[in-house]
């Protein structure tokens, strides 16, 4: 038997342009909705007078972040969960390197277990230049209920005015321009304006666990002047228990949602709490479609967790894309091209309930209609998965996807 994909005439590009929407309200009134909403229920303030810049790839990120760096002044403060081998990974240490050389303040946060490869040569280079490199719980030196909350954060803070953050690692798989199985697929946000506070605040809050001085007197303290229109919250999640406001976000947007909701993440494996909320999303009539990984992964077991639920999925009426070029790395959802969200955070448990992460949460029409062309661009580029077929898979890969069940809650 053959089961369509459900569709949903809401979800067209037509009605995302509408300037009222089903409730009768202006875009202008549902923006104004929606940021009380993740304003009283998260209990952050959004930031006025952005200015975001969306940067697709290696060949448009990393110019962007060494340029930075070169034209910093005072002060750089860097923190990844991923940095590797390759010449990108020189280019970035050679960069810090020099700035710490012209007596700029440089401090380079690394995860203890994501950047465990980095060449000792580089490590040698910025400490004999004065680059002040921490580590964020290395394994063999915190206790054993540590070992699995990680740091996932991306960012990147010049001179208290400039950051940068999202999904981009130090190394060389980044680079390009996702022509292929070499060059992965991935988004990054330059900031400037007020928003870039919330973001120095996340390199702090961890740069603060592995050092006693937290500011010295190359910060300046200097208010923030408008740069922009974006509108931005910045979310921080950290590793403890109980409910986390990175939860709250997704679930705050997907409950707000309209007309259309796009989520793209490199990780898919959430719990079964927002498996039923991306279902009733879909069910209640807004187009829910999924960007996933598809040929190209570097975790096929977070892969398999994930596919446990798309029959589910699909019966439900949610579209779900396989990025087929290279490895999809995003993470990004668009909302109603109202809302965006931007950052490291991917929707599996591992960066829900267990890592540090950092999300952008941005009211603007003009950034939320650029990453939607992104999106279609990928889309262009991705396979859609079909009810029928899937249906059909063999019974290998339903016992492969059966046995992620145990180990779901650690992807």
């Amino acid at each position: 038997m053959t089961t369509a994909v459900q569709q949903h005439p809401e979800s067209d590009d037509a009605s995302l342009s509408r300037p009222v929407s089903p409730g009768g309200a202006t875009a202008d009134e549902r923006s104004a909705r929606i940021r009380r909403r993740l304003e009283r229920l998260l209990g952050i303030a959004m930031t006025e007078g952005n200015a975001l810049r969306p940067l697709r790839n290696g060949d448009e990120i990393f110019p962007a972040m060494l340029n930075a760096i070169a034209g910093a002044r005072r002060t750089v403060d860097m923190m990844t969960f991923v940095y590797w081998r390759g010449e990108i990974a020189q280019r970035f240490a050679q960069a810090l390197a020099e700035r710490a050389r012209a007596g700029v303040r440089v401090r380079l946060l690394l995860d203890g277990f994501g950047s465990r490869t980095i060449e000792s040569e580089l490590l040698d280079l910025m400490d004999s230049a004065g680059v002040v490199v921490s580590w964020f719980r290395k394994p063999l030196l915190i206790s054993p209920l540590k070992q699995n909350h990680r740091c996932h954060r991306k960012a990147l803070v010049i001179d208290e005015t400039t950051a940068f953050t999202g999904g981009v690692g130090i190394a060389q798989e980044w680079c390009g321009d996702a022509r292929g199985e070499d060059e992965w697929r991935d988004t990054h946000v330059e900031v400037r304006g007020p928003a870039v506070d919330g973001i120095a605040a996340a390199f702090a809050q961890n740069w603060a666990e592995c050092n006693a001085e937290l500011f010295d007197a190359h910060d300046t303290f200097i208010p923030h002047r408008p740069s922009g229109d974006a509108v931005v919250q910045v979310v921080r999640g950290s590793a403890s228990f109980g409910w986390q406001d990175m939860q709250t976000l997704l679930r705050v947007t997907l409950e707000s949602a309209e007309r259309r909701v796009r989520l793209a993440t490199a990780y898919f494996a959430p719990d079964d709490f927002f498996i039923d909320l991306l279902c009733r999303t879909s069910e209640r009539g807004v187009g829910v479609e999924l960007l996933l990984p598809g040929p190209c992964t570097d975790k096929r077991v977070c892969q398999l967790a994930g596919q446990r639920h798309y029959e589910r999925l699909l019966a439900a009426g949610v579209t779900i894309w396989h990025y087929q070029p290279t490895m999809m790395h995003a993470k990004i959802i668009t909302m109603d091209g109202v809302l965006s969200l931007v950052g490291s955070t991917n929707l599996n448990r591992r960066s829900l309930e267990h890592d540090e992460e950092v999300m952008l949460a941005v009211l603007d029409p003009a950034f939320t209609e650029t990453l939607d062309g992104h999106y279609d661009d990928d889309v262009r580029a991705s396979e859609r998965i079909r009810t029928h077929r899937w249906r059909h898979r063999t019974p290998l890969q339903r016992v492969r996807e059966a046995a992620m069940r145990p180990i779901s809650r650690y992807l």
